[in-house]
């Protein structure tokens, strides 16, 4: 298997996560060629300098790459592995960056054994989405989770953690089930508590509007993941379904006990769990 440098990587999917990453790519592997459904998007990122060659066409896009990254939502993923097989050459290394990984690798055990698969999922990301909010910095400094498969050959690894390298993020290897479940709760339950705190908003503004006029940064901070692109978040939640269920199990009860507390008006059992949350939260970010 070559080396990055001397490799050819193909981005299939050019928003937000894929045009990023071709973007800290390019000049780091042989040739970063895009691949999108939209011939504008192609032209944009072609026009921003995210890629040497871009196309609309998949097979051509993938046809001499040795290395090909799956950089849509999690069902076009799917998809995509059930197509793509046939199409890349033997040897080539297939990785994908979608937010949930049990059904994605599960697709990939079924690839033609002369493709090297690669689950990969970046920690990292933004509230917008398409080509236009694409960054080449976006990935550095972040963790880049990666779940081989046990046919999964250490070269194909190692060219894995090289691209992640290469982009300026920090690899790191486990289970797909360990993955599913960690981000359930730490990322895909805090986009549906911000959702939900925007809707608790509205049912307050439906009565009184200027609710809008003083939500301050507090407010702006804590809702922020509202605006994620839904389409990707539909397929991150229906395609974790238990994991997410759960991490909505432990915040609900959680809820609970802080509701349970506020009635009851109990000002030390209040302050204890505040306290531990904000020192918790001191020692993790600060």
């Amino acid at each position: 298997m070559k080396k990055l440098t001397d490799a050819q990587v193909a981005i299939v999917g050019l928003g937000l996560m894929g045009g990023s990453l071709a973007g800290a790519l390019r000049g780091q592997c042989r040739a970063v060629v895009g691949v999108a459904r939209r011939a504008e998007t192609v032209e944009t990122a072609l026009a921003r300098g995210l890629v040497d060659r871009g196309t609309t066409d998949l097979a051509s896009g993938v046809r001499q790459a040795d290395a090909v990254v799956l950089a849509t939502p999690v069902r076009v993923i799917l998809r995509l592995l059930a197509e793509i097989g046939p199409l890349v050459p033997g040897g080539c290394l297939l990785m994908d960056l979608g937010s949930t990984k049990a059904q994605i690798v599960a697709e990939m055990a079924r690839l033609p054994g002369h493709v090297q698969p690669l689950g990969g999922h970046p920690m990292c990301g933004k509230e917008v989405s398409g080509i236009t909010a694409a960054d080449p910095t976006l990935y550095r400094g972040h963790t880049f989770i990666l779940t081989p498969l046990p046919r999964t050959a250490e070269a194909a690894l190692a060219l894995g953690r090289a691209l992640v390298e290469a982009v300026g993020a920090h690899p790191l290897t486990f289970d797909l089930e360990r993955h599913d479940q960690l981000v359930a709760t730490i990322s895909h339950l805090p986009y549906l508590l911000a959702c939900a705190l925007v809707g608790t908003a509205e049912i307050t503004a439906s009565t009184d509007p200027v609710v809008w006029e003083i939500a301050a940064s507090g407010f702006r901070d804590t809702s922020r993941l509202a605006a994620s692109d839904v389409t990707m978040m539909l397929d991150i939640l229906l395609t974790n379904r238990e994991a997410v269920l759960g991490a909505l199990g432990t915040c609900g009860a959680q809820l609970r006990d802080l509701a349970r507390l506020v009635e009851s008006g109990d000002e030390e059992g209040l302050w204890a769990v505040l306290t531990a949350a904000r020192e918790t939260w001191r020692g993790l970010f600060t």
